[in-house]
């Protein structure tokens, strides 16, 4: 029997080779990650396309690295590739002989960098091939880095310290979601965070983020709030509840590390009703921002101490407080790095500045991802580019369907 004719398009577009597409997707599965910028090329041509280059965005956010080493970084902030990452849409620019697309390459919520596309002509096929081949390498570029040094190290523009180090091996992905709710979070300094980290994660309808600040600014802070994430995660892994989770890490840091503590919050939506349940323990106080303003004393609650106490300061439980959110709303979770930054003259960036940015930045229609990289920016820029201590923001808001 014949092999089945290949697929084929108009004529305003090369026809597909999906025998030799078809190797290209098999070989991608064992490609290693360096392997990557050459197979996209020919995974393109194989669409059709002219040529296709991977930029991956580094861990500030401010520069766009190719992963073909012979290429140079593009600015995020000036260019038409950091247009498409900021707006998640395809930007077309004229170039010789043709255009170049600049498509963003999103994993589910995360948008990790963008692919440069060669092409005669921006047609609707021409289009939906360059969004189909990000989509491909978006995927095949988060299966891998997980176990890529290459990966790893091709994203860094500087040393980083072995504090951070550590605690970068155990932080999810920067955003996270679903149809009905995002997550997103940034820490800086970021080659040299010690205690400051963040975690979030979803459970079928639940979304569990997590914002912890660890005494002290060395290995061991570090190491406490390390072991405060896996406590965490091991027992919301095991289907315990709020209560449950917060208590384990009380245990874990009471146990294997019962001269240091962190401060906390600890929260859990249910995406479907938004009802949201949250334990803080010693640590500010979330933020609730609803219509473009924040609710002052939403979420406030008493104090608590914080986690990992151990002997008779140890708390005998934790209480858990709830509330339910109304579309569209925002929590914002923060560590006192982020207000407490203050320029050369020692002005404070301040809570109220800190809030309205996010809300100008939302007003705008910015998305959530978008809102906080200009507000580490901004915190950054406020501190002459050095934070005297860690600043971590986590952001998530519901929108039910």
């Amino acid at each position: 029997m014949s092999d089945p004719p290949q697929a084929s398009v108009g004529s305003d577009a090369a026809a597909v080779d999906e025998g030799r597409l078809e190797e290209l997707i098999i070989e991608a599965q064992t490609a290693l990650p360096f392997e990557l910028a050459a197979l996209a090329d020919r995974c393109a041509a194989a669409l059709g396309l002219d040529s296709a280059l991977i930029y991956l965005v580094d861990l500030q956010q401010r520069l766009f690295i190719p992963l073909d080493e012979a290429m140079e970084p593009l600015s995020v902030a000036d260019s038409s590739a950091g247009w498409a990452y900021r707006t998640i849409s395809p930007r077309v620019v004229d170039a010789d002989d043709g255009v170049t697309i600049w498509v963003p390459l999103v994993d589910g919520a995360e948008t990790l960098g963008v692919l440069a596309v060669r092409t005669s002509s921006p047609d609707g096929v021409r289009m939906r091939r360059s969004r189909m081949l990000a989509y491909l390498f978006a995927m095949l570029i988060t299966s891998k880095r997980a176990y890529s040094d290459w990966l790893a190290a091709r994203i860094r523009t500087a040393a980083m310290g072995l504090p951070a180090e550590m605690l970068r091996a155990f932080l999810p992905p920067r955003t996270i979601g679903s149809r009905r709710c995002v997550s997103t979070a940034v820490l800086e300094p970021a080659y040299d965070i010690a205690g400051d980290a963040f975690d979030h994660s979803v459970v079928k309808n639940v979304l569990h983020t997590m914002i912890l600040d660890s005494m002290g600014h060395d290995l061991a802070s570090g190491l406490t709030t390390s072991v405060a994430m896996a406590a965490a995660r091991n027992t919301r892994r095991g289907g315990g509840d709020l209560a449950d989770v917060v208590g384990s890490v009380d245990q874990a840091l009471a146990r294997w590390l019962p001269d240091h503590f962190c401060t906390g919050v600890l929260c859990r939506l249910d995406a479907v009703t938004g009802v949201l349940r949250w334990v803080n323990c010693g640590h500010p106080a979330p933020l609730l921002i609803r219509s473009e303003r924040v609710v002052h004393g939403a979420l406030d609650s008493p104090p608590q101490p914080p986690i990992g106490l151990a002997g008779e300061l140890a708390p005998a439980s934790r209480q858990v407080h709830e509330t339910t959110l109304e579309p569209g709303d925002q929590i914002l979770l923060y560590t006192d790095g982020v207000v407490e930054a203050r320029d050369a003259n020692g002005v404070e960036f301040g809570l109220d500045r800190f809030t309205d940015f996010i809300i100008r930045s939302s007003a705008a229609g910015q998305r959530p991802a978008e809102v906080l990289r200009l507000l580490i920016h901004a915190l950054l820029d406020h501190q002459r580019h050095r934070l005297r201590d860690d600043a971590s923001i986590l952001l998530f808001e519901w929108h039910p369907l």
